[in-house]
């Protein structure tokens, strides 16, 4: 499997990367995957070449995170491991958020979960207005320079947001976001209005979250039946993406017709639509069994052709807002 630098890094992480959000009983009523089957998907992840796997704090409040640590006992020396801090782990005042406080408690308990003493890559999960940025990144430099951390990322944060870290952080000396992990896919690609543009600029990586919609692109919903009972879609997160259905439809015919032509499933072209997208470096994958797995990895070796992403692009296109269009239009003459 391909590799690529971790923004302006020298860290080489793999093109796909192993999400965990369905490591024990998620909070959010999908996925429940106990520790033989963690270490079934682990595994056959490294085998095909995966070397990234992304967890967070949140996910089933810590369960995931001592999964995960117990599958790697043996070999977490040759994955790269990243995990996130901000939202609440408990009914305490200060357990939550992007406090110097909460990130010293948050990381010190996720390293005892992971069974590790470093974690590769901390995020910090959503913006915290609560906090200074000062005093957040400041404890992020802090944990570099102690070694419980390697390199520091943000997600979910607007464009503003990220431009303020990273000069708060050139400002004073401190170190600086890597990457970004947003919400990025066919159906939502509000991050190309300002978020590509900041990261390309800026040498961070762009690290896909949700990659087929809560699987919306992987192929299983179809304009002609009804949506599956147990559709992730009709559960606890119905209104997290909201659809719409038309569009969705329409991008998912596309993807149907392109995946018959490279011999895999609509997942595998609408997650290498995002590996061929510029300042994508990683895509996490978001799955609940083998065989699901099976079919994203397959997405590492399609290789399509500038007519299929245009086909792509225009059939998930949505409209430029201000003054992005009026930049295309009117100020290209430089």
């Amino acid at each position: 499997m391909e590799t690529r630098f971790l923004g302006n890094t020298g860290l080489r992480v793999s093109s796909l990367c192993l999400g965990t959000m369905t490591f024990g009983k998620n909070q959010f009523g999908f996925g429940d995957l106990d520790l033989p089957a963690v270490k079934e998907m682990v595994f056959a992840s490294l085998d095909a070449g995966i070397n990234f796997i992304d967890t967070a704090d949140i996910y089933a409040f810590g369960e995931s995170e001592d999964l995960l640590g117990q599958a790697l006992e043996g070999v977490r020396k040759d994955v790269v491991v990243a995990t996130k801090v901000r939202f609440r782990m408990s009914n305490k005042p200060n357990a939550i958020g992007a406090s110097r406080h909460h990130i010293l408690n948050s990381v010190d308990a996720s390293l005892r979960r992971l069974r590790t003493d470093y974690i590769d890559l901390y995020q910090i999960h959503i913006w915290d207005p609560v906090t200074p940025l000062e005093e957040t990144l400041r404890a992020l430099d802090d944990l570099v320079r102690w070694g419980k951390v390697r390199y520091v990322g943000a997600s979910n944060f607007a464009a503003w947001q990220l431009m303020k870290a990273l000069w708060v952080s050139d400002k004073n000396g401190w170190v600086r976001f890597s990457s970004l992990q947003p919400l990025y896919n066919l159906a939502f690609r509000d991050l190309e209005t300002e978020l590509v543009p900041l990261c390309l600029d800026q040498k961070l990586a762009i690290l896909p979250w949700s990659p087929l919609a809560f699987g919306y692109l992987s192929g299983k919903y179809d304009r002609n039946r009804p949506r599956p009972a147990s559709s992730r879609v009709d559960g606890p997160l119905a209104q997290f993406l909201p659809a719409d259905w038309n569009r969705i439809y329409n991008i998912v015919d596309v993807l149907k017709e392109i995946a018959s032509c490279h011999g895999v499933m609509p997942a595998a072209i609408a997650l290498a639509w995002l590996l061929h997208k510029p300042g994508v470096t990683s895509v996490i994958l978001g799955v609940r069994t083998m065989e699901q797995l099976r079919q994203n990895l397959a997405a590492a070796e399609v290789k399509l052709s500038a007519e299929e992403m245009a086909r792509l692009d225009a059939v998930s296109a949505t409209p430029v807002p201000y003054p992005q269009w009026m930049i295309r239009q009117y100020g290209s003459d430089r």
